[in-house]
């Protein structure tokens, strides 16, 4: 079996299962954010199964931005104080978007099932796990339950190998499959080879994280120890059971499985409106002039995306009539990059570096695009409308790309800026 297959064997009391079968499994992890609070979607819950289990996290409109989203959260809070849930984000020290949240704290670890009503909760899959978002129906569900079920879908394995270089990162390795192998609907991803020992936990989970833009049902990653260093340097339960990944059979059965050749990756952009079988190398889009360049998100909000901008930007200026917006994924990231003097950096290039949030992603706000405007975007997606104005063109790109771009007010390779 592969992976995903044995999770969800393991969490159904199953010896072996298979494409196509049904499975009621076992969810160790509930997340509910802000959106889950709404009042059209909020119905009172009169009892949960563990409030152990659930983690509740205030994102997608942090701070407020409406009358609507402070009323969410202050229904939120409410839930929070019935139950005694202890894993609790309200806007403050401990806020974030709720995929890196679960990075930063340790939540999703190997061998288990967690679930959110955000698509990208896929992200949580780079620890050996299974993930994915779900519909509110089925958080309540589970929440109540501690169960949830799902169909077993076939599995495409990609093989990494070699390095990145130092302008090309995991957003652009994800664009390669996109654009050359097009959706994965109803397939799981599994990720794995030798070239995933030169990644860092935050490259990785960029590539879960997309996995929602192809439309994969889970996407996850081997364990090797530096991911599971990760995940024990932010466990808090004294009794916690001991780690054990999740490890592929020799004779797993794949639907396909893909050589991707880190060493040989460009940077690539995703033209506007999709990124399936839509990504060029940047030199087809080169010149393209933006009005909005934005680094965040759940896929690209991470220390080393602020890291590498910061690298770009260094003793250069945002170009006049271009905006650059960098949101850090949490506000753990944002304090580390604040002691490493990576925030003065972006701030004294002319980037506005925000709370952390969703935020412009998905045009909540802190960066909504007006009518006509072209934004190049580190983010999770670019359909026609996504960001604001239906009208607005929408490029997506690694953070290098969009920092390189914010410096020349049009689209640039990020090759010109660093070796």
């Amino acid at each position: 079996m592969t992976i995903a297959e044995k999770i969800l064997a393991r969490k159904s009391g199953q010896a072996k299962v298979g494409p196509g079968d049904l499975v009621t499994v076992e969810v160790d992890t509930v997340v509910l954010i802000d959106n889950s609070f709404t009042a059209s979607r909020w119905r009172e819950i009169l009892k949960v199964r563990d409030p152990d289990r659930i983690v509740v996290v205030f994102d997608h409109r942090v701070p407020a931005s409406t009358q609507d989203s402070a009323a969410a959260h202050r229904t939120g809070r409410r839930f929070v104080q019935k139950f005694g849930i202890k894993r609790f984000h309200d806007v403050g020290y401990d806020q974030g978007i709720s995929h890196q949240l679960v990075a930063d704290h340790g939540y999703a670890l190997p061998g288990t099932v967690l679930v959110c009503s955000d698509s990208h909760t896929c992200s949580a899959g780079v620890f050996n796990c299974i993930a994915r978002g779900v519909g509110e129906p089925d958080v309540i569900y589970s929440a109540i339950k501690g169960e949830t079920w799902f169909r077993v879908g076939e599995t495409v394995r990609y093989e990494l190998a070699g390095r990145l270089s130092p302008a090309v990162t995991t957003k652009d390795a994800f664009l390669q499959i996109a654009g050359t192998h097009g959706d994965h609907a109803t397939q799981n991803i599994e990720f794995g080879g030798p070239g995933i020992a030169g990644l860092s936990i935050a490259a990785r989970k960029t590539l879960t994280t997309m996995g929602a833009e192809l439309s994969a049902e889970f996407a996850t990653f081997e364990a090797d120890d530096a991911m599971l260093d990760w995940i024990r340097a932010r466990r808090t339960e004294k009794s916690a059971q001991p780690l054990e990944a999740v490890v592929p059979d020799k004779d797993a059965k794949y639907a396909a499985v893909r050589k991707v050749d880190l060493a040989a990756l460009e940077p690539l952009v995703a033209f506007p409106d999709t990124v399936i079988e839509n990504s060029k190398p940047v030199a087809a889009a080169a010149g393209t002039r933006i009005d909005q360049a934005f680094i965040g998100s759940c896929a690209n909000g991470t220390l080393d995306d602020l890291e590498l901008a910061a690298r770009i930007l260094k003793g250069r200026r945002v170009a006049p009539g271009t905006r650059l917006l960098i949101t850090p994924g949490s506000q753990a990231v944002f304090r580390e990059a604040a002691r490493r003097g990576i925030v003065t950096t972006l701030a004294e290039a002319g980037a506005v570096v925000t709370p952390s949030t969703c935020g412009a992603c998905g045009g909540g706000h802190l960066g909504i695009l007006g009518p006509g405007e072209t934004c190049i975007t580190a983010s999770t997606r670019n359909f026609k409308g996504r960001m604001g104005d239906p009208s607005a063109r929408i490029y997506m790109a690694s953070s290098a790309t969009v920092a390189a771009s914010a410096i020349m007010g049009a689209i640039a390779d990020p090759r010109e800026f660093i070796n």
